[in-house]
């Protein structure tokens, strides 16, 4: 990965951040707002012999919970600008915002079929050929050892073998095989000067086959997280919506007399914490975008101009 690129994704995933962390404070601030009318009703219902002391501390709890997660998430926004800031080369201080995350359109669109071919581009895998150029191997012969021609997505673009499996398999003999016409060369010589350029050849050999495996790793990190962060994300939105439902029917028993405050108490923040999970969630599914754009050296696009399919707008 350049620099130029790692500075890319660097500055996308602390701007996706801090997306986030505004619907954190939005939240918080909703919650506050909520819990405040609360407090306001049940000192009411207090002094009117309704409701008990305990209800109104109670009430006091909430309203404190929720401010002390606003100032932490004001807090965590005012360092994450500066951070983009100085990603970007300037002062640290406020950051415009364009589109909120909730209505941010970065999806991965990978295709089916995608050749691990497509992993040639990255900057790692190319400097490492380079190296093994330098040591006169068979790169031809390197490439059909150590990097596997397969089909990386199937169907939905998920991820189509176990991109571990491919390379438990040894070859032994090769680095002999490679460097076969050099030993002609080197028989003239001392023995030690021929071992010596052999273990080069060998460390070289070893260095490319470990650059393909962590780039072969990357894909399918890249893969399994955008597909299982996308399932936790449909089933944390679901426990949300099941933790409102709670909290609502837990404020209609409190006012017609059939629970007490603690039932209110327990599902407000059971609600708020499952809110803030539902932010990180959907950060994280965005994340993985990113992550699998990097993992692919620049997208999953074969031919043509590399651009992510998404719609990210500041």
């Amino acid at each position: 990965m350049t620099v130029r690129q790692t500075l890319v994704f660097n500055v996308a995933s602390a701007y996706l951040r801090l997306l986030e962390l505004d619907l954190e404070l939005e939240i918080g601030q909703h919650s506050y707002v909520s819990r405040t009318n609360s407090l306001e009703i049940n000192i009411s219902r207090q002094e009117g012999g309704v409701a008990s002391l305990a209800d109104v501390y109670q009430s006091k709890v909430l309203v404190a919970q929720a401010e002390t997660s606003i100032v932490r998430t004001l807090r965590l926004i005012e360092q994450t600008e500066n951070e983009v800031n100085i990603l970007l080369g300037r002062n640290p201080g406020k950051v415009a915002r364009g589109i909120p995350l909730v209505q941010q359109k970065l999806r991965a669109s990978v295709p089916p079929g995608l050749p691990s071919s497509i992993l040639e581009r990255r900057p790692d895998i190319r400097a490492a050929e380079q190296q093994l150029v330098a040591a006169n191997a068979d790169i031809g012969q390197a490439k059909a050892a150590f990097f596997p021609q397969v089909t990386l997505t199937g169907l939905y673009g998920h991820q189509t073998v176990s991109l571990g499996d491919l390379f438990s398999g040894a070859v032994p003999g090769l680095a002999v095989r490679a460097i076969g016409h050099d030993a002609i060369l080197y028989g003239r010589k001392a023995a030690g000067q021929y071992k010596f350029a052999k273990a080069q050849f060998d460390e070289v050999l070893a260095a490319y086959r470990q650059t393909v495996q962590g780039a072969f790793r990357d894909v399918s990190d890249g893969l399994i997280a955008y597909r299982r962060s996308q399932e936790f994300t449909e089933k944390q939105t679901e426990l949300t919506q099941a933790n409102r439902d709670a909290a609502d029917l837990a404020n209609i028993r409190y006012i017609g007399g059939v629970t007490s405050y603690l039932e209110v108490l327990f599902n407000e923040q059971q609600l708020l914490d499952s809110e803030l999970r539902l932010a990180e969630a959907q950060l994280d599914e965005f994340l993985s975008v990113v992550q699998l754009y990097r993992a692919l050296g620049g997208g999953w696009q074969t031919s043509g101009p590399q651009q992510v399919s998404a719609n990210t707008k500041h």
